[in-house]
């Protein structure tokens, strides 16, 4: 759903008071947060859609990378992982559910983590997904609002899934793109999480449905705070820039340009396809970091001793709670 529709929703929720809720659903978090013991605390998240690419098992690794990402994004470890299936069994194959299930379970074990049952209901149309609970120390919990001005802006996947699963809809992609795409759905943000942890970071979220500068956006919220990012210095998958150049613009992207444009300042060159691009809703993305200055040199070699393409995107700056300019 886009950001805006669902924060019309959730603001209907009653508002819940506990000492041991760490972080619940009103704090632009990327999963929920409850404190059994002064040294532990429970991350709990799911998130489950339709196929993003024909092969059954592959769609089943890229669905469960996906819902695993926001357990790391909290520097936390999965451990137990619910199967979130709707599936059309009277119409389809069932062996076409076996595979999405065999390729979710191939990614949950690559994070260490262990299936424990799930849930199926009969549907028109696939979907899968997972719900995830991982452990973490409360003092080692890393959320969206610590972002400092200051700060470094660290992303660690190159943006443009949308982009480049449209393009392949429309039959106008080219050589390898898929390929590239489907490589970085696949890759878990387990490295980009150790690194992290490694390191130490102000503040983190994993980039999804609601694009770079969505997510971004509610970082910024949360840790009221503002943004610079410079187009140039985001990695970009092959493909993105001519499927934004062509039109092939997913339309999650125009309800994410929606959400951010009451804060979103441009610079210079910067136009449209840019925009789009930045605005592009991805499916399991990497982490946008924030991080201390002296201490974003150390994050770039801790990520690229653990082989994650991680590169610096911009800054946290002071001004209005949410804002973002865009230069190139």
């Amino acid at each position: 759903m886009p950001a805006g529709a669902l924060a019309q929703v959730l603001c209907h929720l009653p508002a819940v008071s506990d000492p041991d809720l760490l972080i619940g659903c009103d704090a632009f978090a990327d999963a929920g947060v409850y404190r059994l013991r002064s040294d532990l605390a429970l991350v709990q998240t799911l998130d489950f859609f339709t196929p993003v690419v024909d092969d059954p098992f592959t769609f089943g690794q890229i669905a469960a990378a996906n819902a695993l990402s926001d357990v790391y994004t909290m520097g936390a470890e999965p451990k137990l992982v619910m199967n979130i299936v709707c599936f059309p069994s009277k119409s389809v194959d069932i062996k076409i559910l076996a595979e999405i299930i065999k390729g979710g379970a191939d990614k949950v074990a690559e994070a260490g983590a262990i299936i424990v049952g799930g849930h199926s209901v009969e549907d028109k149309e696939p979907k899968y997904g997972l719900s995830v609970t991982g452990l973490v120390h409360p003092d080692k919990l890393v959320t969206n609002r610590g972002a400092q001005p200051g700060d470094v802006l660290v992303l660690t996947k190159p943006v443009g899934t949308g982009l480049v699963m449209t393009a392949v809809k429309a039959g106008m992609d080219r050589a390898g793109e898929l390929d590239a795409a489907i490589a970085s759905m696949t890759t878990l943000n387990k490295a980009a999480a150790a690194a992290m942890l490694e390191v130490g970071v102000s503040s983190a979220t994993d980039i999804t449905g609601f694009g770079l500068l969505g997510h971004a956006r509610e970082m910024a919220l949360a840790s009221k705070v503002a943004m610079e990012i410079s187009f140039n210095r985001v990695p970009l998958l092959p493909g993105a820039v001519h499927a934004a150049g062509m039109g092939l613009i997913p339309g999650g992207a125009y309800a994410n340009r929606e959400y951010v444009a009451c804060g979103l300042e441009t610079a210079g060159a910067v136009g449209e396809r840019e925009i789009d691009i930045l605005c592009d809703p991805q499916t399991s993305g990497g982490l946008l970091m924030a991080v201390p200055q002296d201490r974003a040199d150390a994050l770039l070699g801790a990520m690229q001793r653990r082989h994650v393409p991680a590169a610096v995107i911009g800054h946290v700056v002071r001004g209005a709670a949410g804002s973002i300019r865009v230069t190139l």
